[in-house]
């Protein structure tokens, strides 16, 4: 566990700024320990200020991961967020992320956040909301405008979970009244309430096991796949946003061992490769978007790759540790290779 401010921001929030696309080693890009004095307040500091434009698009507050949120941790985040040009704020221990904006009031943050995701538990409309954010389509009137949007499908989802979990009688009156006719007694509404829940929790578990088996059937390699195919031309090759997003994240987080212009990204006809120093022999990893249903997410050990079958590009975080030892081992083969070099004339 990282259990203070620094080693949350270093080891979880960095990568995350540099997967949205921004380059954290750009001062003028991405600003470290940014300084806005408010009123009395002088000398204080938000952890980060993204901008754009010549003016400061998002605010970032961070914690130690071991802290769980609240909103009093975000007191600077709302004294600077109206004195700066900034529209979105985030609150973050590196694990869980809190995006808040002035939907209630004009320039004033609101004190409940418009979307929440989290590390641990990523859900697959997650990734879909978290592009907005990223650098290449980051539209602040947009993001605001669909917050308010974001705001009401959090609360709504929230009451299905409960519903789900325990009907209300309210829920369960409803129900029953479309599966019996005549009057819904006192019994009949204690049997549907015990059935809606295991029922409900069928239909989940069907649903999953669609998507998996429709997933499963689409990563089948057909006949003429598994005899080969001609090598691809340039113009047969279309790298996917999804491929350079994925890509992204595997360079935030091989950005912790070596520097991110070291790890280059190749693209093929059934695959997108990640290389260290554009080398094919050094393959960091592999993206297997390019299935209709199924994405594949490829880590290697020596010259074995395993394929993970990933619901979001985020999952890819999952396989950090995999990465990382990846990077170790290449980079201790660089060593070995070098060691045993023969030593030239002269030297």
């Amino acid at each position: 566990m990282l259990l203070t401010e620094e080693a949350a921001k270093t080891a979880l929030v960095m990568p995350f700024i540099q997967a949205l696309g921004y380059d954290v080693f750009n001062p003028s890009e991405v600003v470290p320990e940014y300084i806005a004095d408010v009123g009395t307040k002088k000398g204080e500091k938000v952890d980060y200020a993204i901008c754009g434009g010549g003016k400061v698009n998002v605010l970032i507050e961070c914690k130690p991961s071991s802290v769980e949120l609240n909103i009093n941790h975000a007191g600077q985040l709302f004294r600077y967020f109206s004195v700066t040009s900034a529209r979105l704020a985030i609150l973050t221990n590196g694990v869980v992320y809190q995006f808040y904006s002035d939907i209630e009031v004009p320039n004033k943050m609101d004190d409940k956040p418009f979307f929440t995701f989290s590390m641990d538990a990523i859900k697959p409309t997650d990734v879909k909301t978290l592009e907005n954010f990223a650098k290449a389509s980051f539209d602040i009137e947009k993001i605001v405008k669909e917050a308010g949007n974001l705001k009401l499908q959090t609360v709504l989802r929230k009451e299905l979970e409960r519903e789900f979990a325990e009907p209300s009688d309210e829920f369960v009156k409803m129900m029953a009244r479309r599966v019996y006719t005549g009057n819904v007694t006192a019994a009949i509404k204690d049997n549907t309430a015990k059935l809606l829940v295991s029922t409900i929790a069928t239909m989940v578990r069907d649903m999953v096991t669609d998507r998996l088996s429709s997933a499963l059937n689409a990563s089948t390699p057909k006949p003429s796949e598994a005899a080969g195919e001609p090598a691809p031309t340039e113009e047969e090759i279309i790298t996917t946003q999804e491929e350079l997003s994925g890509f992204h994240i595997v360079q935030a987080i091989a950005s912790k061992l070596v520097h991110p212009k070291r790890v280059v990204m190749r693209d093929q006809k059934s695959y997108c490769a990640v290389l260290l120093d554009d080398n094919n022999r050094k393959t960091i990893a592999r993206l297997h978007f390019n299935a209709a249903t199924a994405k594949y997410f490829g880590t290697f050990v020596e010259k074995d790759e395993t394929r993970h079958l990933i619901s979001d590009l985020t999952d890819i975080y999952q396989h950090a540790a995999k990465i990382e030892k990846r990077l170790k081992e290449l980079e201790g083969a660089g060593t070995k290779a070098a060691k045993g070099a023969p030593v030239a004339e002269g030297a």
